[in-house]
């Protein structure tokens, strides 16, 4: 008689898993078949997996990932040089554990921003807090942050995050201020934390493109010493996805 009134108390108590887990055992005969603590167990088990899920969402929503991309769904048949042993070492996130970074490079259309944003998407499911910016748009930000108040908080939020992705890293020339807050962002995330850089532009020509040769030398001192590295080739696989919706929509008609 008090089945109901139970279900309210869960959910007052914030266990709106178990309520429901509650409610699906009336609905089903041979849940009455089962001992109290099986019965409990899978109350309990249910809170738990709903937590769980809850926290991922949280989690997503705040890292911004740019594509809904998932370790799962790599394609590994594509040939594009990808080492397949290293990136599923990479999707253990040992390297994230121990502070290392990870530098991702290759031609437009190879896929860098996916494979980032699945180790990213791989990395809150492991319970790790996780950011994702294009560089681009994020040095902008942060100029306008400088204005109003909000760089120091930025700046705390990039160094406290477990991994940080920065895509699109040396596609745009760089101002003086826009190679101090690189330096500040390196710096503080520097064995304290993890970040992945994409680039279209091979590593030995970072140096270059950040300009000024003392900044130059600190940033890269620290990102890309003892980084891990990965280095795709071939063509765009955009333009190759297209070439293959094109010949199948011909095969089709």
């Amino acid at each position: 008689m008090l089945t109901h009134p139970t279900t309210d108390r869960l959910r007052e108590l914030g266990l709106a898993g178990m309520a429901r887990a509650l409610e699906e055992q009336r609905r089903h005969a041979d849940a009455a078949d089962l001992g109290f603590e099986d019965r409990l167990a899978m109350l309990v088990e249910r809170e738990a997996l709903e937590r769980d899920s809850k926290r991922l969402t949280t989690r997503l929503r705040f890292a911004g990932l740019r594509q809904q991309a998932t370790p799962e769904d790599v394609d590994h048949r594509a040939a594009r040089g990808l080492d397949r042993a290293l990136f599923q070492k990479l999707t253990g996130g040992e390297w994230i554990e121990r502070h290392q970074d990870l530098l991702v490079t290759g031609p437009t259309g190879t896929g860098k921003t996916w494979l980032s944003c699945a180790l990213g998407h791989r990395a809150c499911r492991d319970n790790r807090s996780v950011l994702y910016h294009r560089v681009p748009r994020l040095l902008e930000a942060l100029g306008l942050a400088r204005g109003d108040g909000r760089y120091g908080r930025m700046l705390k939020t990039l160094a406290r995050v477990q991994l940080l992705i920065l895509d699109d890293w040396a596609i745009t020339p760089l101002t003086a201020e826009q190679r101090r807050d690189l330096m500040e962002i390196v710096d503080d995330r520097h064995d304290r934390a993890s970040t992945i850089v994409t680039s279209q532009v091979p590593v030995d020509l970072w140096h270059e493109h950040i300009g000024n040769p003392t900044i130059a030398d600190a940033v890269l001192d620290r990102l890309v010493h003892g980084a891990n590295r990965i280095e795709l080739k071939g063509e765009s696989m955009r333009k190759l996805r297209a070439a293959k919706a094109k010949l199948d929509e011909a095969a089709n008609k």
